[in-house]
């Protein structure tokens, strides 16, 4: 499996909702995120914070986590919200303290960075009973948008890792081009 990151001079072809909500849409991922107005949560891969977007009116605080600079400058570009702080860092070092987040996302980019050392850093930044939600591409999709098929994950595969860094998968759902992971740090 290759771990790429999402080439940041075209960023502008992750705005484009009419592509985006059509793999996950603002309503799927607040549903599985469940938030309450004073959360914290963080956005792994936020890339120009398409997501994070719509993440921010719904929580108290949210770090849009991205491992390229390039990335954020197009964000604060675009205008970050109030509630939105960047932070620069791969998902296996982040900067937080342990069970500093009440729920984290990865949409999309789960791919980008699956590996033991990212999940356990996950798992450490989540409070006990936080909820971490994955939307990626599978690998039983056609290959034509998103990432090559070599590069993804099966579900089934993505939760059987979850399991092993100490989450409790609670809802697995297989579509034709990607797959939904909700789970709960143990």
């Amino acid at each position: 499996m290759g771990h790429h990151t999402f080439d940041a001079s075209r960023a502008e072809k992750l705005e484009r909702p009419e592509r985006r909500y059509r793999f996950l849409s603002t309503e799927e991922l607040l549903w599985a995120v469940a938030l309450s107005d004073d959360d914290t949560v963080a956005d792994l891969g936020s890339g120009t914070g398409f997501y994070t977007d719509d993440l921010a009116p719904h929580a108290g605080d949210v770090y849009a986590v991205d491992v390229q600079e390039a990335m954020h400058d197009y964000y604060r570009e675009k205008g970050v919200p109030e509630a939105v702080e960047l932070v620069t860092s791969g998902v296996s070092d982040l900067p937080l303290d342990d069970g500093t987040l009440d729920a984290a996302v990865s949409t999309m980019t789960y791919h980008e960075f699956a590996s033991d050392d990212a999940l356990a850093e996950i798992r450490r930044v989540l409070a006990p009973g936080g909820r971490l939600v994955v939307v990626d591409w599978a690998a039983a999709g056609s290959g034509d948008p998103g990432p090559p098929i070599e590069e993804r994950y099966a579900a089934d595969e993505a939760a059987a890792a979850l399991r092993e860094s100490g989450f409790d998968v609670e809802h697995e759902a297989v579509r034709s081009e990607t797959f939904l992971l909700i789970a709960t740090a143990e």
